[in-house]
């Protein structure tokens, strides 16, 4: 199971521009609000029209500008959960399921199609309810066997659960993960929530205004997400302007750092470095080369189970802020305004892109 994307678009403010690939297993689009990850399933559902390109879905082409074709979404048996799930108030979770149900040859078929889905979900229970009087994941769960009951080739995720209550959220993702788990095709979930997104996918394409900047395993890009809109996305706090010397070394003037990259692009392009909040140590980190840096602690906030502490290092004029989170089981503050930490060289991340 493949799909192939390969589009552009032009809207009011920037033109859509998104090249990926996804396979089976769960792939998300991860960015920033007006990005252009909704349209992007739209187009793929058949909702709204490509300028021109191509999309192919298990071998199947739903749209291609040169030769003419444009599936409707009725015949692209593609599964598109919507934001709000669209369900139909005055109607039962039975009744919800059983109206979407296609190509079925009888009465008692449709019905049979619908009851198998509606277990298939662990929705028995709640069968006969109204769909106003479920919970916030049955009604998802609901949203979805309308989708399942025709044996969707792919299934579409927009932002699923920011309609959500947050304590509802973690009970919800869960479900859906197991759901998902279990359909054993290609799942794309779109999200600007970088916590859900390497928790549910196996893969991601991070996409900045109409672009996908990267694309590839979730672990690969969350680690070294090579620009600096990805690495924003990713959850990096410290970003600065930084230079490669082409001899692999790229120096951070506003941090008074410089390290070694073994990264492959390491070159004339890097125009930043990142630096995750938590690569900071205490203590030398074995195994892995690196220095310690004086710091002058400026603030130290406090959370429920760590802190965030902003440093500047003591020894560089001028020197830029850069933000340290710590567990409380690892570090306590007592008032001090020093400390010294141990960087790994491998935790610097080289950008390329605007600071």
């Amino acid at each position: 199971m493949s799909l192939t994307v390969d589009i552009e678009k032009k809207l009011d403010n920037f033109t859509l521009k998104v090249s990926f690939t996804a396979g089976n297993g769960i792939m998300s689009i991860l960015g920033a609000s007006g990005c252009g990850k909704s349209m992007t399933l739209k187009c793929i559902a058949g909702v709204a029209t490509p300028d021109r390109g191509r999309i192919e879905l298990n071998g199947r082409v739903l749209f291609d500008s040169e030769k003419g074709i444009n599936l409707p979404p009725q015949k692209r048996n593609v599964g598109y959960l919507f934001q709000n799930y669209a369900l139909f108030p005055n109607m039962t979770v039975f009744g919800n399921v059983l109206c979407s149900v296609r190509n079925a040859a009888s009465s008692a078929e449709r019905k049979k199609k619908a009851d198998d889905v509606i277990s298939r979900l662990h929705l028995n229970d709640v069968r006969d309810c109204p769909a106003t009087a479920i919970s916030g994941g049955e009604m998802q769960r609901t949203a979805l066997a309308r989708i399942l009951v025709n044996d969707a080739e792919i299934i579409m995720l927009d932002e699923p659960f920011s309609a959500l209550d947050e304590h509802l959220r973690f009970a919800v993702e869960n479900e859906l993960a197991e759901v998902m788990k279990g359909f054993g095709k290609t799942v794309l979930l779109v999200s600007h929530n970088r916590d859900e997104v390497y928790r549910l996918s196996s893969r991601v394409a991070v996409m900045h205004e109409g672009t996908v900047e990267i694309e590839g395993s979730t672990e690969e890009v969350f680690k070294n997400p090579r620009t600096v809109c990805g690495a924003r996305l990713t959850g990096v706090k410290n970003i600065a302007p930084a230079n490669a010397d082409g001899n692999g070394v790229v120096h951070v003037p506003g941090w008074g750092m410089c390290f070694r990259s073994t990264a492959t692009d390491c070159s004339g392009e890097i125009t930043a470095a990142g630096l995750r909040m938590n690569d900071l140590k205490t203590v030398k980190a074995e195994g892995r080369p690196g220095r310690f840096y004086d710091f002058v602690i400026l603030k130290v906030t406090e959370n429920l189970f760590n802190y965030v502490v902003e440093l500047r290092r003591r020894d560089t004029a001028d020197a830029l802020i850069l933000y340290w989170q710590v567990s409380g089981d690892v570090w306590h503050w007592d008032g001090r305004r020093e400390i010294s930490l141990f960087v790994p060289d491998d935790s610097f991340m080289p950008l390329r892109g605007l600071t």
